[in-house]
This record gives structure tokens, sequence and C-alpha cells, in this order.
């Protein structure tokens, strides 16, 4: 069985590492958010075992934007916020255990095994989104801003609908093309840099500010500001 680890702390990463496999378990360390989430999008796993607090997106996010994936992998979430509401945020958020620090390696194990054995089921389909004032009916396939229907080509519809499925996260141009056009394009093409110059037009209207920013050198993240009323 396959298990990712996304720990930025070395020495914690390591003794999970060690201990997994030792156990049998085929371990991929992450240490950081935004390689652990790029891990949890694109290869398969039995089990993501996550610290709550990284550099990048923390581990509620990535939770999230697995789950608005489809991804149904089950998730421990290692934090040493151990209070209740704090267990609670990570449940909600899509986790399906929860292992305050510090933890003994015999407890982690027995919950990586019992989760290994859980079918992963993904969640229920999402008929929308949203982030920030802007929404998606996936059903109907109409996009909206601030109320303002937005027209956009079949390309342009994937690429929103991905980037509004991960919030917050830098999204590379790699992983665009493989999730939007499905295909590995030439990495010197500027296909994406197209689509998303026309994107960020058609958003960003009149008086609204802006909600796709450039990451220079890493790719894109969408997050849309409220327009003021």
């Amino acid at each position: 069985m396959r298990i990712l680890v996304i720990e930025d702390d070395r020495a914690t990463a390591d003794y999970v590492a060690k201990g997994l496999t030792e156990e049998g378990f085929v371990v991929d360390v992450a240490r950081t958010g935004k390689d652990g989430l790029f891990l949890a999008l694109n290869e398969p796993f039995d089990v993501i075992v996550t610290d709550r607090m990284l550099p990048g997106p923390d581990g509620l996010s990535i939770v999230r934007a697995i789950r608005a994936s489809n991804i149904g992998t089950p998730v421990l979430m290692l934090t040493a916020l151990g209070d209740v509401d704090r267990k609670v945020e990570g449940l909600e958020a899509g986790a399906d255990d929860y292992l305050a620090k510090p933890f003994a390696f015999a407890e982690l194990r027995a919950r990586v095994r019992a989760l290994a054995r859980r079918p992963a089921a993904p969640p229920a389909e999402q008929t929308a989104l949203e982030v920030g004032d802007i929404r998606m009916d996936l059903l109907h396939r109409i996009a909206t801003r601030r109320g303002r229907t937005l027209d956009l080509l079949p390309t342009e519809w994937r690429l929103l609908e991905f980037m509004m499925r991960n919030p917050g996260v830098v999204l590379t141009r790699t992983m665009l093309l493989e999730k939007v056009w499905d295909f590995s394009f030439d990495p010197t093409t500027n296909v994406v840099d197209v689509h998303v110059s026309r994107l960020r037009r058609k958003l960003e209207g009149p008086g609204e500010p802006p909600a796709i920013r450039t990451v220079r050198g890493a790719g894109y993240v969408l997050e849309p500001r409220a327009a003021p009323a």
C-alpha cells in the first residue's frame, strides 16, 4: 500500500516514514503543502497523512482541494492543536481521522491500517462552486460574478472550474495542461497563458477587483476579493 506523508518537520516526517516503511508500506514524503497537494492530486495513494500546519497550503486547504477534485483517498490529519473545535474543523473539511501530537507510532500505525481497509468513496457530487463573488452552477452550466453572467467558451469553463475547485492554491502550467486539456503539451507552449488571459478579462469587469493572480515563475492562483457594493 502506498502512503503520502505531508509534514514540514523533518524529524516527524522521517520518524513516520521510517516506521511505515518498516511496516511494509511504500511511503512518499512531501515537506510543503504545495508539493503535497501536487502529489495528492496527481498520484494514487491508499492513505494520506498530513500535518495541519504547513508552509504553503495548510492541511485544511489540502483536504478541501482534494475533496473538491472528487478524490476520496482517506486522510489522517496530524496536529499539535488538539482541542475539540480544531478536530471538528478538520473533519468537516473532509479529513477521515485526527491524531494530536505528540503521538505513539503504534496508534498512528493502527489508524493508518484502519483507513487503508476503508474503501475510498468519493464525496457527493457538487452541483455548484462558489469562491468569493464568483459562482458556477454546474447543473445548468452558468457562471456568474456578482450576478453578471460570464460568457465562457468550453475550455474557459473547464479552466475556471478547476481553479474554483482549488481556490488559493498556486496551479502550475503543467497542472493546468494535464487537468484542463488532459494532455501534456510542449512546456514552451503559451496556450495556458493565452486562456488565462482571456478568462481574466471576462472575470474582471468594470469596478471588479482582480480574481486571478500570477505567481511569477510558478503559475496562477484564483483568489478573488469581493468587489465593493
